[in-house]
């Protein structure tokens, strides 16, 4: 059953300009982000959960864009493996976010401001940069040193660049069905989403903010393609088969015969709704830019070196996105360096999503780490 939670929605402009992987820079920069459950009076009990691709800062409770549950609404709260009657949970929007971070939708405050947004003049962003961002906000929020990180997906890669690049950031980092470095099928998969939305003539070259519409077609398609790599083909099987959509036979035609073809158009048609296009070519383009290890001088175990956080690395058997075997790369490197870390691949029919579903064994694997 979904917690209940009270949440405290803030934004926060940051002090000064947010220096960038490019060279450049961002001023202004706006981080939006939420709280649950209360900080010890000496700050030691923060988590900083940091959100997939397509997440936000509405990790638990109800989010009030969608007005559905939050993404881990089953695993923040209280009495939950990550127990906000003990811990208090931070959870922000990334930068190129559309949830209030500055992101490509946000007004263009760099050099002469035309009083439109970014779109397209705003700087390539990196992983390491969204974690800058999320350093700064703790920065200011006077937290210090973390009871804990955590991360799924691309959330794992900026747990794991937080615990690289600010090694007393955390004293404990969760990575969980993740990667070190974006390998060229995940990036051949995004390249193909981007393309979807750039061939989409509503696109029109990123300046679409003013239209009133954007390339939602283009939107649609990329979301279908990259949620089958989120699934299993078990999964898929199981939960569709070749099972027609609301009829009896075939139509011979190109409507949506089957079950699975009406459930991605759906996928697809209800993302549109809640994310900015012109973000997910950005924050995409950050996931394919990720390599610890070409950030090290090319070995991961170098990443790591001065680490001093407990690491916890969990991978899923249906996970062909992230498959284990990046996990025990990950793992591979710690040991290299004598880093305390924990790994477990657990057994779960939904793919790579399986972080986010109902998986009881990975509700007791966090619980106890966290604790």
């Amino acid at each position: 059953m979904a917690s209940v939670l009270a949440s405290n929605l803030q934004t926060l402009t940051l002090d000064a300009p947010l220096p960038l992987d490019s060279g450049k820079s961002l001023a202004e920069v706006r981080v939006a982000y939420e709280t649950y459950g209360d900080l010890a009076a000496d700050k030691s009990n923060a988590i900083l959960i940091f959100h997939a691709l397509t997440g936000d800062q509405f990790v638990a409770g109800t989010n009030p864009v969608t007005g559905k549950p939050g993404w881990w609404d089953r695993m923040v709260g209280p009495g939950l493996p990550i127990d906000t009657s003990r811990f208090q949970v931070i959870c922000a929007n990334i930068i190129g976010g559309c949830m209030g971070s500055t992101g490509p939708a946000s007004p263009y405050v760099d050099g002469a401001d035309d009083g439109q947004p970014f779109a397209m003049r705003f700087p390539v962003i990196t992983i390491r940069d969204m974690v800058r961002a999320q350093v700064a906000l703790l920065d200011q929020l006077g937290v210090g040193q973390l009871h804990a990180v955590v991360g799924g997906s691309m959330g794992g890669m900026l747990a794991l660049s937080l615990a690289a690049h600010w090694p007393d950031r955390a004293a404990r980092v969760l990575a969980i069905a993740t990667t070190a470095r974006h390998s060229a099928q995940n990036i051949a998969f995004h390249e193909v989403g981007r393309q979807a939305i750039m061939a989409d003539p509503d696109w029109q070259g990123g300046d679409y903010y003013v239209a009133g519409r954007g390339p939602e077609k283009g939107l649609s398609v990329a979301r279908m393609a990259a949620h089958i790599t989120y699934l299993s083909e078990a999964g898929l099987t199981e939960k569709f088969g070749r099972r027609l959509q609301d009829r009896e036979a075939k139509s011979f035609g190109f409507d949506a015969d089957f079950q699975v073809e009406s459930y991605l158009r759906h996928q697809g048609i209800a993302f549109t709704n809640r994310f900015d296009a012109n973000s997910y070519l950005y924050i995409t383009r950050a996931m394919d830019y990720f390599d610890l290890a070409e950030e090290h001088g090319g070995r991961l175990a170098d990443a790591f070196v001065d680490a001093r956080a407990r690491f916890c690395v969990i991978s899923f058997d249906t996970d062909w996105l992230y498959p284990t075997a990046e996990s025990r790369a990950i793992v591979h490197a710690l040991n290299a360096v004598a880093a305390p870390v924990s790994f477990v691949e657990l057994s779960a029919p939904y793919g790579h999503d399986s972080f986010l579903l109902d998986c009881p064994a990975l509700d007791r694997v966090v619980k106890g780490f966290i604790e």
